[in-house]
């Protein structure tokens, strides 16, 4: 993406570092697997990490179009082919599930939604299948890419933590409403900001030198949706998990509030990475990462002491502390100041905190009535007030977001949020 030219060659050799480097992975995962099932006490885990292995098989095909495209700045079809590679996976599952494969069908959608993706990812680019395993010349992508596949490797530490540790210390049952409730709570940060971060890095990466307004026009825009949802996911938890998940998944409802503040932390948190590898400084990220690693590792282990609630307390920890560390540590590199991070985070967060208290005086205050009903009035009267307060408080965030979405798509340079001049 970051590349001034890209050649044939280039792509084919880049091909054969993603097929030597996903070979690897799926080697290791097939050789670990009899040792993670040790870990969690259950024989069957390890066929299906075995199989699930092949899972890496496929990524070098999705990985390759999927930045061929964003370097033409194409987001439509990427879009496109993961909605149909949802879509098979989706009617996979409903088949398994259906036919009685079990577990299994926790294996078979995923390969069968990677699978499709790698094929129509690859259509779509038209970039090269067969690879070439001489790389010469390519050692600086190589380093950059290694160093952003460590970013990786701690990141997945840091975030699969809880669930290796809460796996052995909670009972299947606990494990179940812990897991579920942090779905919830991590719908946002994992649907709606990865597909930002991927924009921004390939629009950072064709104007480096813009540096922090660019990344605080990101933050004021993702934000103003951000905490408003996390906002009332935490105040409107009582009625809406009876309606999503039903009554018996009502132990969730106390850790939503918990995990949600978490949440919106790690929203914020996670969106400066685009901008310090966009830089050509990926040790950042990389830094960060690792420390993200062990403060997450720890705040996991001492929560582990406390129950279901205890991770969603170590969440929120380990989230601020990490949080700190990252705008410390990269707000130096884009020149990211205190001043203007404040600026671009408070008018939401205030006029969402109004938002939360008014719909929870709201829900007091209603009579008995079916939670369906409650949750039809509570959301739009949030909606609203939220709306209302910031148009009063900040009248310039709602014209700024109005403006994007008229602009987006008139012109390549306007796919990343415009630089407002103030900051």
């Amino acid at each position: 993406i970051r590349e001034e030219e890209v050649t044939e060659e280039r792509l084919r050799q880049t091909l054969g570092m993603l097929m030597l480097l996903n070979g690897g992975l799926a080697l290791i995962q097939f050789t670990a697997a009899p040792l993670v099932a040790m870990w969690f006490e259950e024989p069957q885990v390890a066929n299906l990490l075995r199989v699930q292995s092949l899972l890496y098989l496929c990524i070098p095909f999705c990985a390759l179009p999927h930045a061929m495209l964003s370097r033409r700045m194409d987001f439509r079809r990427p879009a496109q082919v993961r909605l149909a590679a949802a879509v098979v996976g989706a009617v996979t599952a409903l088949t398994g599930a259906l036919s009685g494969w079990g577990v299994w069908t926790l294996v078979a959608a995923p390969l069968v939604m990677l699978l499709t993706e790698a094929i129509g990812m690859t259509r779509a680019a038209r970039t090269p299948v067969i690879p070439i395993f001489r790389f010469e010349g390519a050692g600086h992508i190589a380093g950059f890419g290694g160093v952003m596949t460590m970013t990786q490797l701690f990141w997945f530490v840091q975030s699969q933590a809880d669930v290796m540790i809460a796996g052995r210390v909670l009972d299947t049952h606990d494990l179940g409403v812990y897991t579920t409730g942090l779905f919830l709570a991590q719908l946002l940060a994992a649907k709606f900001v990865p597909p930002i971060n991927e924009v921004a890095y390939a629009a950072y990466s064709r104007q480096p030198e813009i540096g922090a307004p660019a990344l605080l026009a990101t933050i004021r825009l993702v934000m103003l949706v951000a905490l408003p949802a996390y906002a009332g996911l935490a105040v409107v938890a009582p009625v809406l998990v009876p309606v999503l998940l039903g009554e018996h998944w009502i132990e969730i409802v106390p850790l939503l509030p918990i995990l949600a503040c978490a949440m919106a932390m790690m929203t914020l948190q996670i969106l400066f990475a685009p901008a310090t590898n966009a830089r050509g400084v990926p040790m950042a990220a990389l830094r960060i990462t690792m420390i993200g690693s062990v403060v997450m590792t720890s705040a996991f282990y001492i929560g582990s002491h406390f129950g279901i609630e205890g991770f969603a307390w170590a969440w929120v920890g380990g989230m601020a502390v990490l949080t700190i560390a990252t705008v410390r540590l990269s707000g130096g590199i884009i020149g990211l100041r205190i001043e203007g991070l404040a600026r671009a985070i408070l008018p939401p967060l205030g006029a969402a905190l109004a938002m939360a208290a008014g719909v929870a005086l709201l829900l007091h205050l209603l009579p008995a009535v079916p939670d369906l009903l409650a949750l039809a009035i509570a959301v739009p009267v949030g909606v609203g007030l939220y709306l209302g307060i910031l148009h009063r408080i900040a009248p310039d965030r709602i014209d700024e977001a109005l403006r994007f979405a008229r602009n987006r798509g008139e012109s390549e340079e306007e796919v990343a949020p415009a630089p407002a001049p103030a900051e």
